[in-house]
């Protein structure tokens, strides 16, 4: 259902038709792509970690001010009843594959179980094929390692992390196109100072930008210029279960809020200041509920819950031209959805190999359709719940009517029975299949499946002895207590093509604790070295914290070519393992990067 603003200029509605036709002319010869890709509308796909529906001004939460943010719903259409998952890696591959995260391999958050099956084709590659020039910027969390990786799955450009959490947010490691590198200042300052350069190339083909921003996720780090508005701040509204709320914790999410809602301002003034704000498709939403107990307009549930606070999402979409102002769609829309809506609004004909889970919702935002009769299905860690209509059946099969109970307090099952068994069916096919389902973290991790270096990061690795890992955590994390001799660190891998690597090492080593040989060995090949030069860490993420974190602390790392290895193609155990102890520990362990030289 669509309640959309009444009056409009004639200017505006011309504008309106003449788009419209543009980007719904779509050419089939391949010669037409350049130029048909330049009459197109530029997307800019905005993606927040861990930002509740309620942590808006906009959504009534008058603990906090996001009037950029505010500003794009006032300019565009609120998506009412917007769906994602519970956590972090199945929403990001579900917008990119359009798909439920289940059916392309994604279970987990970490240790290879958030990496989206090659096969999946993205939406990325749909832009990519269709002439856009694409590029990421921030947050990947769906696979490290090629054909995992953003540069493989559509993207031009990638510039960020791939991990699910980083260590820290001041001048961090990150990577452009799997090269190491260190960014610059705040991150999400310096993730959007990177979109808005891409965007305002000098180009004529239209952009697909993806800016999945890594906050308000923990750790909890904001420049002073926001943290100083909320250190003492008194909050007006508090959650439903007021005595669980960690008020610093509150108030660093908010502060981080108020920097996401800056850096959208940033980036809706080079729309405007290039001209390209009328034709370009602004989306902006986060990947599940909030990271904390915080006021979310009473629902139930926070981040990691199928209940309606875990899964609902702040959902705005605007293009200037065509969109009018002040929509409100409140139909039940999925982040499946964006990758049929976006390319039907981009007139770009996809063949898809696998059926989509999403629905086109160009229609129902532009027009004023209905959405027809579907279900969304909310999975993660065996609990499953349905949303159809208005009603949403939770994990332990009770039905609630969420126009009359939005906080899931009272269940009406025995008002509604056909209701509670016709979703309790869908509830129990989904439970199969998702059981049945492939999961991509029993995979090998690839080496070698493009030109592009392979990072083989501590997060991925299995240990034996007493190595121990610096949190239980594995996102962003690192080994240490490395002092018996027989432990190792390995990998379970696959080598995608056979020949010579340069191999890059990432370590620490105290003063006096240098002198430590090792060995690595996998897929045939053996390289032997001496760790000769030490490096003390330096601790950098842990001081900037406004509350105290849950995940690893970060550190300076040494850099070490330790030289080459010759590796046979196949899938090996790649293992490194200290072959001389020289004093009390061999290192502090980060990570390997291989670089073919072949």
């Amino acid at each position: 259902m669509i309640e959309a603003a009444k009056q409009n200029s004639r200017g505006k509605q011309l504008a309106m038709m003449l788009v419209v036709v543009a980007v719904l002319s779509v050419k089939e010869s391949a010669a037409d792509v350049a130029g048909d890709a330049v009459r197109r509308p530029n997307i800019l796909v905005i993606m927040t970690d861990d930002q509740g529906w309620g942590d808006l001004s906009g959504n009534g939460n008058v603990n906090l001010k996001t009037p950029n943010i505010d500003g794009l719903a006032k300019q565009g259409a609120v998506l009412e009843r917007f769906y994602v998952c519970p956590v972090c890696s199945p929403t990001r591959a579900e917008f990119l594959t359009g798909r439920y995260h289940w059916r392309s391999g994604v279970f987990s958050t970490s240790s290879g179980g958030e990496r989206m099956n090659p096969e999946e084709r993205t939406i990325a590659e749909a832009f990519q094929a269709a002439g856009y020039r694409t590029a990421a910027f921030g947050k990947w969390h769906n696979g490290t390692q090629a054909p995992y990786h953003p540069n493989s799955r559509g993207f031009d450009e990638f510039y960020g992390f791939c991990s699910g959490h980083w260590g820290t947010y001041w001048n961090p490691m990150l990577e452009r196109n799997g090269e190491p590198v260190t960014g610059e200042g705040f991150i999400t300052d310096d993730l959007t100072s990177q979109a808005i350069a891409f965007i305002e190339r000098d180009e004529e083909r239209p952009f697909f930008v993806y800016v999945p921003y890594n906050t308000p996720h923990s750790p909890m780090q904001v420049p002073n210029q926001w943290w100083d508005r909320f250190k003492d701040k008194e909050l007006q509204i508090k959650n439903r279960e007021p005595e669980k709320e960690d008020i610093q914790h509150i108030r660093a999410a908010l502060a981080m809020c108020e920097n996401i809602d800056w850096n959208v301002g940033r980036l809706k003034d080079s729309l405007r200041r290039t001209g390209k704000e009328e034709n370009t498709i602004v989306i902006y939403f986060s990947d599940n509920g909030p990271n904390g107990v915080r006021w979310n307009g009473d629902m139930k549930g926070r981040k990691g819950s199928t209940d309606e606070g875990g899964v609902r999402s702040p959902g705005i979409i605007r293009w200037p031209a065509v969109i009018q102002a002040s929509t409100r769609v409140t139909d039940n829309v999925s982040v499946t959805d964006l990758y049929p809506t976006l390319t039907a609004m981009a007139g770009i004909q996809v063949k898809h190999v696998r059926p989509l889970d999403g629905v086109d919702q160009s229609a129902v935002i532009r027009e004023g359709k209905t959405g027809g009769d579907r279900m969304i299905i909310s999975h993660w860690n065996r609990r499953v719940s349905v949303k159809w209509k208005e009603f949403r059946l939770d994990n332990e099969g009770q039905l609630f009517d969420l126009s009359n109970d939005p906080g899931q307090r009272k269940p009406v099952n025995e008002k509604y029975p056909e209701v509670v068994n016709r979703l309790r069916q869908e509830q129990a096919v989904a439970r199969v299949e998702i059981q049945a389902a492939p999961r991509s973290e029993q995979q090998p991790f690839p080496i070698g499946y493009s030109a592009q270096p392979t990072w083989l990061p501590a997060r991925d690795a299995h240990v034996t002895g007493e190595i121990r890992r610096s949190n239980r955590f594995p996102n962003s994390s690192y080994f240490e207590n490395w002092v018996n001799q027989k432990d190792t660190i390995y990998w379970e891998t696959d080598v995608k093509q056979a020949g010579v690597y340069e191999v890059e090492l990432f370590y620490g080593c105290s003063k006096g604790q240098e002198g430590s040989e090792f060995v690595l060995t996998g897929g045939g090949g053996k390289r032997e070295f001496a760790l000769e030069k030490s490096f003390p860490t330096e601790i950098i993420g842990t001081p900037y914290d406004r509350v105290p974190r849950a995940e690893s602390e970060e550190k300076a790392w040494g850099r070490m070519n330790i030289g080459r290895i010759k590796l046979k193609s196949g899938v090996t155990e790649m293992t490194l393992q200290c072959s001389k102890l020289s004093k009390q520990q061999a290192m502090e362990f980060r990570m390997l990067i291989f670089r073919k030289q072949d």
